[in-house]
């Protein structure tokens, strides 16, 4: 028993050796929290991270629309003002290439020029002269301002020593001779009688329209008999019962021409339609027409016959004026001088040829001298 009981293990208390194995757990548990602790601010951050990165983003975006917008503005612009740039090339190009031509031609006229003498230059200006004196007598119709750019071309002609000149001279003699036979229209003194006839008009009075011979004039002679003798009281009756049947009935006779009585009113109209007449033959003088000429005086002159009162000084002053003035002649027939003007171009078109001429056999003499 005793071997035995000593032989037997000792007991081993369990409490100590379930608390030595709790720790490790402990340990792996604290070392699991703070692990996931470590990644939940680990993914916070990434979090926090991929928020800027996509704000950075979108507004990387926003930059790079903004970006193409303005870039597709300046290439609209850029475009258009290339297109600016190259039509005004373009009109350049024209230009110069207008002023190119322009140099050479007036390269070639200083050649020409160069091989031009005195006479050349002396029967230029007197075709210059011609040309001046057939305008003024075509268009202008001014007669002496024709004769004297003739005589002008003339005395150029004398000066020159050109022979090939004396038919010009010839016709040029005639036609002066035909200019000194016409009787110069005297276009500014008509102008300015119609324009005192017009002022005459202004002038006229009412008083002027009134005419015996007018339909409706009553000649006032009640006021002669009543002072003579006074009459009864069945006379007086009669007048007024007359004088009321006059107003209501007027009797007209028609033997005879008559003539318009004109209202205060209507002589405002009358006054500018003769205004309108006289104007109307200014006119006719500064163009040369004489049909209108005529035909604006003929007016005239009858409506003042018909509606003016030709006892009035002033009017028989008017009808007068307006009757000499239309015997003028505005339009006097014009003689030829162009005949002069073609004549000195068939001189310029000989010397010029003659001239070619001389200069192509001149050319050859050296080319000549050249080959020997």
């Amino acid at each position: 028993m005793t071997d035995t009981t000593n032989q037997l293990p000792a007991t081993v208390s369990k409490e100590p050796s379930a608390r030595q194995k709790l720790w490790p757990v402990w340990l792996v548990a604290i070392l699991a929290l703070i692990i996931a602790l470590a990644l939940a601010l680990w993914s916070w951050q990434q979090w926090n991270n991929h928020q800027a990165v996509m704000q950075t983003l979108e507004g990387l975006q926003q930059d790079t629309a903004q970006l193409e917008d303005l870039y597709g503005d300046r290439g609209s612009q850029q475009s258009q003002r290339l297109q600016s740039l190259e039509q005004k090339l373009a009109s350049q190009r024209e230009l110069i290439a207008t002023q190119q031509r322009q140099i050479d031609h007036n390269a070639r006229e200083l050649l020409e020029a160069g091989n031009r003498t005195r006479t050349d230059w002396l029967l230029a200006e007197a075709e210059y002269l011609l040309r001046i004196a057939n305008q003024r007598l075509m268009i202008e119709k001014d007669i002496r301002g024709a004769m004297s750019a003739l005589e002008a071309a003339d005395e150029v002609l004398a000066e020159s020593d050109d022979i090939g000149v004396y038919p010009v001279r010839q016709q040029l003699a005639r036609e002066i001779l035909a200019l000194k036979g016409l009787t110069g229209v005297d276009r500014t003194g008509l102008y300015l009688k119609l324009e005192a006839a017009i002022d005459s008009i202004h002038q006229l009075t009412d008083q002027a329209l009134i005419s015996e011979n007018a339909p409706g004039f009553v000649v006032n002679t009640g006021a002669e008999e009543d002072a003579d003798s006074e009459p009864g009281a069945i006379a007086q009756a009669w007048n007024k019962v007359k004088s009321t049947l006059m107003q209501v009935v007027v009797v007209r006779r028609m033997d005879e021409p008559v003539k318009p009585l004109l209202s205060p009113d209507q002589s405002a109209y009358a006054r500018l339609n003769l205004q309108l007449m006289l104007e109307e033959a200014e006119m006719a003088v500064l163009r040369g027409n004489q049909p209108l000429y005529e035909r604006a005086l003929t007016k005239a002159r009858t409506t003042i016959d018909d509606w003016y009162n030709a006892s009035n000084p002033r009017v028989t002053a008017l009808s007068d004026t307006l009757a000499e003035l239309a015997q003028k002649n505005v339009d006097p027939e014009l003689p030829d001088i162009s005949q002069s003007l073609g004549l000195l171009k068939e001189r310029l078109a000989g010397r010029l040829n003659a001239n070619n001429g001389n200069g192509e056999d001149n050319a050859g003499g050296g080319n000549g001298g050249d080959d020997s």
